[in-house]
């Protein structure tokens, strides 16, 4: 009979234990879950961020491609212009001493910055008095 008694003393506690042991399982895995789910919400949050942040970049890109275009675009009108600023400066030069009369003037011109008086600009260049005038009145105002 003390045999039985013990027997069923063991048995209850085995019984007793593996209970506890299946509540404190249970709990765990009741921490676990929770646990788990906030993850996925973090992880859910972070999705989208890494989402957002991707479609920026895209954006971004795309407008820095524009960017770079019409930097390309400025960049070669700038040449043609730079190109055409040349162009017309070299047929100005060239107009400048094609032009007698502009040959006519300029030595007229240094002639006064050398000193020339009024006749000798007027018989070595071949201007009316009126012109040689101006041209001394103009020099000497500029001096």
């Amino acid at each position: 009979m003390v045999e039985v008694v013990n027997n069923n003393l063991v048995l209850l506690f085995v019984s007793i234990t593996s209970s506890m042991l299946s509540l404190v399982c249970l709990g765990f895995i009741f921490v676990l879950t929770k646990k788990n789910q906030q993850n996925e919400q973090k992880h859910k949050v972070l999705r989208q961020h890494l989402q957002q942040s991707e479609n920026q970049t895209a954006i971004l890109r795309s407008e820095i491609a524009e960017l770079r275009s019409g930097l390309l675009s400025i960049g070669q009108r700038l040449v043609a212009c730079e190109n055409y600023a040349k162009d017309i400066a070299q047929q100005q030069a060239a107009q400048k001493y094609d032009d007698p009369d502009a040959k006519i003037y300029s030595r007229a011109v240094k002639m006064v910055e050398l000193g020339a008086d009024i006749e000798e600009i007027m018989r070595e260049c071949e201007l009316p008095r009126a012109e040689a005038e101006l041209l001394m009145s103009l020099h000497n105002k500029s001096s």
